[in-house]
């Protein structure tokens, strides 16, 4: 017996208010056309954020061998990231939700406050084996509403030859000092520093939070000491030289294509970066964020999460759920963690990635160490206190304001 409660729809108030662009992740952009149920009740429908992946691709064959596995047919439609959330609090609006919804890991607690999704008591998604802080991006309330599909973040790629040329040991670089010293070295031997997105969008709070939380600063007080001196170290890696004014209108594509140049000795990037690494046509290698006195920051999950939305045809969710299970096994996580150039949420698919490609150590320990930016139950309140983040490492960098008055600002206006 289905033990779900009937949820009322968002109002139009709640899909304004709600409706808010907070996804950063790997995912290839494109658009799909809108997707309904099919009226026959042994067709599903799926809707995920991967339009790049046509018929025929290996992430549509998974989802028809999962379909065939559960005795259904599987009707998936690819849309573009930013169009997901509000195609998802549309047609939960219209009671017509699709049966498994793949959304940006920091859209599930909006859509979870709209009542759109189910929890996994109510599912039963098994989430034992999910490492606990990727699990975290999607609760809410005390309540986990899916299972991440993968994981990706950020780390530092470094250029071996410059290094090499500047005298660098890469072993040397443990904490803020020693990659500050690192980038003054490399800007004497005559080449770049280190470039990074620190655009007025997601993108530069994405990029900023591994500095911010490696500072430990919190989300809830944008204006602490802690704060202050992640965003004073990127003014002053702006004002000694050694990252370009580029950064303040960088997005993370922009970044890595002056990375690409071969002339920089670091560059702040992603795990959908390595293909493009392996084709830049010069040795690199990956770092981990440091943290301001050590260790590894926690930097910013990317990545989606697997959710079953609420359905007036409460004897659906057992179907739903069998898909779900499917799609999130150990070897289909392998396979489509692989595709999709993430790490995997659990340690025994990330020992498999890692067995297979040396290469994924660094992105498995800066993925152990990253957070997810709705962690710490803030849930949709962080859609607001990014936009003033963003803004405040705008006015540090453009000399606007000092970090101690931007975030003082920026603290207010959230506030």
């Amino acid at each position: 017996m289905n033990s779900f409660a009937r949820r009322r729809r968002p109002t139009a108030a709640v899909l304004i208010s709600l409706a808010v662009a907070t996804g950063v992740t790997a995912c290839g952009s494109g658009s799909g056309s809108s997707g309904t149920k099919g009226a026959d009740s042994g067709t599903y429908t799926i809707w995920d954020p991967y339009p790049q992946f046509a018929k025929g691709s290996a992430w549509t064959n998974l989802l028809d061998k999962c379909g065939t596995e559960a005795g259904v047919k599987v009707k998936r439609t690819g849309f573009d990231t930013s169009d997901l959330t509000n195609k998802a609090l549309l047609a939960a609006q219209q009671g017509n939700s699709p049966d498994i919804l793949i959304v940006d890991n920091p859209v599930v607690s909006t859509l979870a406050e709209a009542g759109v999704l189910t929890t996994t008591d109510d599912n039963k998604l098994d989430t034992s084996k999910v490492d606990p802080n990727l699990l975290a991006a999607g609760q809410s309330g005390g309540k986990t509403y899916g299972t991440p599909i993968g994981a990706n973040t950020l780390a530092l790629y470094y250029n071996k030859k410059v290094l090499k040329e500047a005298g660098v040991d890469i072993a040397s670089v443990k904490d803020w000092a020693s990659l500050t010293a690192a980038l003054e070295k490399v800007k004497k031997a005559g080449k770049k520093g280190i470039t990074f997105s620190a655009i007025g969008t997601e993108e530069g709070s994405f990029q900023f939070l591994p500095w911010f939380w490696g500072a430990g600063a919190k989300l809830t007080q944008l204006d602490s000491a802690q704060g202050e001196s992640a965003l004073s170290l990127w003014k002053d890696w702006l004002k000694g030289g050694y990252a370009p004014n580029s950064v303040i209108n960088n997005t993370q594509t922009t970044s890595w294509q002056e990375f690409a140049t071969g002339d920089y000795a670091f560059a702040e990037n992603g795990t959908w970066q390595l293909a493009n690494a392996k084709k830049a046509g010069f040795e690199y290698g990956v770092l981990p964020i440091p943290g301001a006195s050590g260790g590894s920051a926690a930097a910013p999950t990317g990545g989606e999460f697997v959710t079953l939305p609420v359905q007036d045809d409460t004897g659906r969710y057992t179907t739903s759920q069998k898909l779900a299970t499917c799609l999130t096994s150990t070897q289909n996580l392998y396979d489509t963690d692989t595709t999709l150039s993430y790490v995997a949420p659990t340690s025994e698919v990330q020992g498999k990635q890692v067995a297979a490609n040396a290469e994924l150590k660094p992105w498995v320990d800066a993925v152990k160490a990253a957070k997810g930016r709705t962690s710490d139950d803030l849930g949709t309140k962080y859609p607001k206190i990014s936009e003033q983040m963003w803004k405040a490492v705008q006015s540090a960098l453009s000399g606007s304001k000092s970090p101690k008055d931007a975030l003082t600002d920026a603290q207010s206006a959230v506030k």
